[in-house]
Formats: structure tokens, sequence, C-alpha cells
């Protein structure tokens, strides 16, 4: 779905129902701005509670074909739509970085992150569908698989092609329709996705994108999961928002899965390779400006080797990226600052502005119970350090969080590492790797205020699909027998 170039001659990301571009509405147009360029690079065209239920009623068409077709054509179609991403890898790259203001080595780290998906599903997708035969007392049961519907993806910007792209396959694969309600940050990388699918040979009306500014942003999301189409809705994004989609599904009965927030800690034991933990770490805290829900944003260090810890963490370099806007950076800079008004120390950098939406990478120790920063998620180049004396009170400080997504621990002791994953209330628990860790072959998911449910491979495709009991028996007229 390319640009449409309206009377004045800009490019604008068209709401894309139905396999075509809808009419241009110049008063409802969403700017997309740039925060490395600090300027507008385009528009979007905003969808309104008409544009919704329009784009819901074209899914429900497009279901009752879509779903019956067969595993095997969805499957071809999928690693199809796999090539594509390879062969057009530089224009997606280029969309990334030109509304996020990602790196390129991000953008392209995504893009190989989502081709690995793809074709994981693709693998998966014939056992997947398999049912049961169970033994019933009377007759034959059989147990089938089929897709739970038109699926509503709310998907973010920060990856916004490996996330966009692993809910979309996910319920394609499973024979759903999708209305993919776009980021306002970055329409167009999204119409990608949509564009790439059609190419490969995706009947219109499966996929369908829209995208809201702020001021319509709930109407729209209301008038969707409200629609009687809409049978599950994915959400990736914070917990407030989540908060919100949750409630609103919750009223209309619509099952939800949400990968939400996060406060990861990477805990380091005494016996770390330390010099390994804290290039590790470092990423883990710095990667794409900390704007990834799986960041490292505290750091759990054992007392015997805190000092020798810190010193290699000082020694790390990062450069700084941009954060996709100003608001988003100033949240981060902001939560540093009130600490460091009320007695936090600086242990690396000294979050000052680079320039525009780019912050200095920064670790700050000392935290107070009544910091916001103490447990509220900072989306910035930025971790909490603490000091415990033994692995018990890290684990304990770990879990003292609203959140549950991801954690590590680095460590020599495999046994340790594994009882105390058992321990670690946390949807993922990696060992000497950072806690931005994502492999298409395993799940993902949160716990506690992370949100439910699971992502990729086959636990990925299990979410769109339901189970259908159907029984068969005997017309024939038989005894009953109650024994003796």
């Amino acid at each position: 779905m390319p640009f449409t170039q309206d009377a004045a001659g800009q490019d604008v990301v068209p709401l894309w129902i139905d396999g075509k571009a809808e009419p241009l509405d110049p008063s409802n147009y969403i700017e997309v701005f740039s925060s490395a360029q600090e300027k507008v690079v385009h528009h979007a065209q905003g969808a309104n509670e008409s544009d919704a239920i329009r784009a819901a009623d074209v899914a429900w068409t497009s279901f009752q074909r879509w779903k019956r077709t067969k595993p095997e054509y969805r499957r071809d179609m999928l690693l199809r739509v796999a090539d594509l991403y390879e062969s057009r890898a530089d224009e997606i790259a280029h969309w990334q970085v030109m509304e996020t203001s990602c790196s390129k080595v991000f953008a392209h780290f995504n893009i190989k992150l989502a081709v690995g998906l793809i074709r994981e599903f693709a693998g998966s997708l014939s056992t997947v569908m398999v049912g049961d035969i169970p033994h019933i007392q009377d007759g034959y049961g059989f147990v089938f698989k089929e897709p739970v519907g038109p699926v509503l993806l709310i998907p973010p910007w920060n990856s916004s092609i490996i996330l966009s792209s692993r809910g979309v396959a996910a319920a394609l694969a499973a024979g759903c329709t999708v209305i993919m309600k776009a980021s306002e940050l970055c329409p167009r990388t999204h119409s990608m996705i949509v564009e790439i699918w059609e190419q490969a040979g995706l009947p219109v009306g499966c996929l369908n994108q829209i995208q809201a500014g702020r001021k319509d942003a709930a109407a729209v999301t209301e008038a969707l999961i409200a629609h009687p189409a809409i049978r599950k809705v994915e959400f990736i994004g914070s917990a407030a928002v989540g908060r919100a989609i949750g409630q609103l599904a919750s009223k209309h009965l619509k099952p939800i899965l949400m990968e939400l927030g996060g406060k990861s800690p990477a805990i380091v034991l005494k016996d770390a390779n330390l010099k390994k933990a804290a290039k590790k770490v470092a990423f883990g805290a710095f990667m794409h400006q900390g704007q990834i829900c799986f960041s490292t944003e505290r750091i759990i260090v054992e007392k015997a080797v805190a000092e020798e810890f810190v010193a290699l963490l000082k020694q790390q370099k990062f450069e700084p990226g941009y954060a996709v806007s100003k608001s988003i950076s100033k949240h981060a800079h902001d939560l540093i600052e009130e600490a460091h008004a009320n007695g936090a120390e600086f242990v690396v950098g000294d979050n000052s502005y680079v320039s525009g939406a780019s912050l200095t990478p920064t670790i700050i120790t000392g935290i107070k119970n009544t910091d916001r920063i103490r447990d509220e998620e900072t989306f910035g180049p930025s971790a909490t350090l603490y000091v415990v004396e033994n692995a018990d009170e890290a684990v304990r400080l770990a879990n003292d969080s609203a959140y549950g997504l991801s954690a590590t621990i680095h460590t020599k002791d495999m046994l340790k590492a594994l009882k105390m994953a058992g321990e670690l209330d946390y949807g993922q628990v990696h060992v000497n790797t950072p806690t931005v860790y994502d492999d298409h072959a395993l799940p993902v998911g949160g716990v506690k205020g992370s949100g439910w449910g699971s992502n990729n491979s086959r636990y990925g495709l299990k979410e769109y699909l339901v189970d259908k009991t159907v029984t068969l028996h005997s017309d024939e007229e038989e005894a009953v027998s109650f024994g003796k």
C-alpha cells in the first residue's frame, strides 16, 4: 500500500480497507514526525468510528473465505512473505529509520527477527492444527482446531517490524483475518507489512490497516472491540494503555493477548564472568535508547563484586541514539532527575541531553522507595543499580515489582541459576545473556503487570485457535443397561 498523494502533493499513508486506499480527508491528517530530523516527514490519514466499523465488516466477510483455506496453502504464503521481507529489507529499514529514528542496524535486526519468526510459524503450522479423538463413553468424539475469527492487532512503534509482523503472521497463519491498528508514529512502516502480504498473494480484505490520531484513538478502538465481528484482541504497549484496552475487552467479552511493560532486572552473582556480564548488562540497558519492553531497567549485584563490576560498567561504550519523540525522552529524563534530586547518585553518565530527543546513557544508584523510577518503566537509556548481600536478597528485590516480563542471571553455577529461575516471577528468565533476548522457537509472555498469553512459534499460533468439540452417535435405539 504505497503513499497516496493529496491535492497539495503531500505523501499520505492511507487507510487500507478491502485491498484499496480509502478517500483522503485532510481535516483528519496525522503528522508523522522524525525526532532525528526534527521535522514532519509525511502524513497519515486518521480513522474515525465509521472507518473502524467498515474495516471490521470487511474482516468478517473475508474471514468466511480465508478460514477455509488449507494450512499448506497458508504455509506456502508465509514462506513467500519471508522471502519478500528479505528482498525488500532495505526499503523496510528505510521507513523504520525515517519514522522512529532508530539506527539502521536495529532496523535490519528487526527484519531478521521477523523473517525467522515467519518461517518458524510456517514450519509449526501443520502440527499445531492437529486435533484429537478422545475416547468417550457413547459414540465418537472429535476435537478440531479452528481459527478464533477476525482479530484486532494493536502493535507498538518501538520494535515496529518484528512485533507487528509477529501478530499478523500468527493470526493469518491460523486462518484468522486481521485489522491492524497501526501506530500513528510509524504508519508507513506498518503499511509495508500489508503491502508485502498482498504482494505474496493474500486475498484482499484479509489484512486491513487503519490508524488514528490521539483525539480519535479511544473511540476508534472501542468501535473495533465492540464490533461483533472482532473475536480477539492483541495489544502490545504500556501497562497504562493496556489497562484501558483490557477493560474494554472485558466490557465486550473479548479475549485479549497482552504484552505490556517491564522493569527487567539483571542479577549479577559473585561468581559471574564480570567482564562479560558488564557488557551484556549495558547492552540490555542502552540498546535502541532503552525503548524495548525487555530493556534492563534494574541491575542487582552481589556486594562482594559490586565495586569491580561498577568499574567494568563504566568502561562500556554506547553511542546515544534517538527516542521516537521528545515526550518519550522527557519522561525518561524526568524520572532520573527526580531521583537524583532526591539523593540518588550517577554511576554512569549524567542524564544530559545530547541533542533533541537523544539522552546520554545513564545508570544511577541510591534509589529510594518513594522515587517514581523505582518501579515505573523509563523506556529510556538508563538503569538503576542496587547492591545486595546474597542471591536470596537479589531474588526478593527482583520480585518486588508490579511487572514480570524478562529477567537475567549472570553466574557460572547453572544449577543455582535454574533454582533461582524457578523463584523469579517473570515470564522468561535467561542466564548469562541480556534481558533483551528473544528466539522465535521460544514462547514470549509476561506475568503480573506485564500481561498474559504467549507469542512465537506454536505457542503464538495457538493463541488464535479454538477447540471445537464434535460428537457422533448412532441414530439407532439402544437398550439401556443398569447392571445387575
